[in-house]
């Protein structure tokens, strides 16, 4: 189910504003996040950004075509236990 238009989407405030300083500063370096709710704006593109999936982080490079998606859709949780 979908986040209602009227309250917007969510963003991670301590995740947004290392963006915008990163930004400023013309840096580009690993941030490591738990926030797999937040949504990807288009601020993020062309960072790394470190999402954790339950166990360990896993890079993750930020581009145009996951603007709108959410963080932890890159990152996924379980693994598949096949034989062969």
């Amino acid at each position: 189910m979908s986040r209602s238009t009227k309250k917007g989407p969510y963003l991670d405030l301590k995740l947004v504003n290392k963006i915008r300083k990163l930004n400023e500063r013309n840096e580009k370096r690993v941030i490591r996040t738990w926030a797999r709710d937040c949504t990807i704006i288009p601020d993020m593109v062309g960072h790394t950004i470190a999402v954790h999936d339950g166990r360990k982080h896993i890079p993750i490079f930020i581009s145009e075509a996951m603007v709108g998606h959410k963080l932890g859709e890159f990152a996924p949780t379980r693994t598949s236990r096949t034989h062969g």
